[in-house]
């Protein structure tokens, strides 16, 4: 199996539902870094899995869209409790949504995974990973 993988980073504001967050549960910011790897079992005919700048380009267009925002005020993601384990799904949705729409060429058709991980800090992350 291939992959490639990507880099951005986020910044948001929310507040998580439930007694095992403690002072989580109030309004705080966080900084995400988020890696997104694109895996397939044959390269292109170009040799490649994607390509890297049309992804970084995407990724970036994803979580553009989420920064700077307060997740608990975001009518797309309501009812959601945003962990960081369920921003890595919605990510990987919002990326598997632009493949699908052929945002990463033709060729992406083939891709087998999209993997988000979310770094919340230098030593807890959470990733998510799913078909395209």
């Amino acid at each position: 199996m291939f992959s490639v993988t990507v880099r951005d980073h986020m910044m948001v504001a929310h507040s998580l539902r439930g007694e095992v967050f403690g002072p989580a549960q109030q309004l705080h910011g966080a900084t995400f870094v988020v890696d997104v790897t694109f895996r397939r079992a044959r390269l292109d005919a170009d040799g490649i899995v994607v390509d890297i700048g049309r992804a970084a380009e995407e990724l970036h267009a994803v979580v553009g869209a989420l920064s700077y925002g307060n997740l608990d005020e975001d009518p797309s993601l309501a009812g959601l409790n945003t962990t960081t384990e369920v921003l890595a799904q919605v990510v990987a949705d919002r990326l598997a949504d632009r493949v699908r729409q052929g945002a990463l060429g033709l060729d992406a058709d083939e891709l087998a995974a999209i993997a988000v991980t979310l770094h919340e800090s230098p030593v807890a992350w959470a990733s998510y990973e799913r078909a395209p």
